[in-house]
């Protein structure tokens, strides 16, 4: 068995680590680089940087940040936001991000991960799915544009159909969940770990030790990924790491 991984994430925008909540009040909080520089050190496994600028500037800040990045730092990173095109996934991987984030554009054009897939790998392509559930369907539902549009179609299908062409991780959040800090989205994540032989990362809701534990014992995650608690300094990555390890987790 492959060991447990624990994600920070970063939002990015215009260069700087922004904290908001559903991409309002935003607030800076410091120099990306320097960050992901200290993740490293504390031993985060891996770090998912998600570009939130949605202008062409914004693009090219972001080639500058995450070619800053890969000279500080010596743990994978995933680099997404923005990225519609094969030309844009050459650019970030080129700058020296590891892996290749897609979302709305893989939605909109699933052709994108065959093609990204057969030119840089499967094991660069992670497709990143926000997923609520829908009542009337009793199941869960794919959205885009950062959670603001549903797309009418079911995450189960969608996460195996990521699955056949080609990504190599799926990186899937609980929009449910999402900043409630009452724990990852079981039910979900277990659905989508059934259904797919690739590493699932779970996202969205991660409020204490507890939360990681429990989406890799009862949902069978391959990673967790978190944001705030990391931020804000309210879990050490170390001291959740020495968690998972006495409770029998294996963990890098």
């Amino acid at each position: 068995m492959l060991a447990k991984r624990i994600i920070p994430c970063l939002d990015v925008k215009d260069g700087r680590v922004v904290k908001g909540v559903n991409f309002v009040n935003l607030r800076d909080a410091g120099d990306p680089v320097e960050l992901a520089a200290l993740y490293d050190l504390e031993g985060a496994d891996e770090l998912v940087f998600l570009d939130i600028s949605a202008s062409a500037e914004g693009r090219a800040t972001m080639v500058e940040v995450v070619r800053k990045t890969a000279g500080e730092i010596s743990i994978p990173f995933t680099v997404g936001g923005g990225i519609s095109q094969v030309d844009d996934m050459k650019r970030i991987l080129r700058a020296g991000a590891d892996k290749i984030g897609i979302n709305t554009a893989a939605v909109l054009n699933p052709q994108l991960i065959s093609d990204g897939a057969r030119r840089f790998g499967s094991q660069c392509i992670v497709v990143a799915v926000d997923a609520k559930y829908n009542e009337a369907w009793g199941e869960w539902e794919v959205y885009t544009h950062g959670g603001r549009k549903p797309t009418g179609i079911k995450a189960l299908s969608w996460v195996k159909e990521a699955e056949e062409r080609g990504a190599g991780e799926i990186l899937l959040t609980s929009m449910d969940a999402d900043g409630t800090k009452d724990g990852f989205d079981i039910p979900l994540t277990r659905a989508v770990t059934d259904a797919l032989t690739i590493p699932v990362i779970a996202s969205g809701g991660a409020g204490k030790k507890e939360h990681f534990y429990d989406v890799f014992a009862e949902a069978g995650a391959d990673a967790a990924l978190a944001a705030t608690i990391f931020h804000y300094k309210e879990i050490a990555l170390q001291d959740l790491k020495q968690d998972l390890k006495t409770k029998g987790v294996e963990i890098r």
